[in-house]
């Protein structure tokens, strides 16, 4: 089974001779593809390279991550595959959605949200508030 890797990073305008010739000083049996945009047809800045060996893998993360190329410093690391249904958003609610669901919120990653936080005092009395806030510190007798 092969190996795909996350190529990233790459530069807006790469030539794909200059990538294969640097992928192929790590070994052989390697195939990059950039993912391209949709509208421009070119390439949105990464691709994925599937790599027959995995000590060949190995070896064009430690040898390309973080090298320059084009003026950019690669980012190079495995790529995580994706269950068939767990990356479609038009599905509904299945089982599996559910589970990638729980697989997402067990990694600690921070989630952002426009909305006020939770313990944040409703905005519109914020200016009533912090008179209140005023009066209480300037306050000289004991309660």
């Amino acid at each position: 089974m092969s190996i795909r890797l996350y190529i990233g990073n790459l530069p807006q305008s790469f030539n794909d001779q200059e990538l294969d010739a640097l992928l192929k000083g790590a070994g052989e049996g390697i195939r990059f593809k950039p993912v391209l945009d949709r509208d421009s047809g070119s390439c949105r800045g990464f691709g994925f390279a599937n790599v027959d060996d995995p000590k060949v893998a190995d070896a064009i993360i430690e040898q390309l991550n973080g090298k320059d190329f084009g003026g950019n410093a690669l980012r190079v690391e495995r790529s995580e595959r994706r269950d068939n249904n767990a990356g479609n958003r038009r599905s509904g609610q299945g089982a599996g959605n559910n589970q990638s669901q729980a697989a997402r919120k067990a990694n600690n990653k921070v989630v952002h949200s426009d909305g006020p936080a939770p313990e944040a005092p409703d905005p519109r009395w914020a200016g009533e508030l912090s008179k209140l806030k005023d009066l209480l510190a300037n306050q000289t007798t004991p309660v």
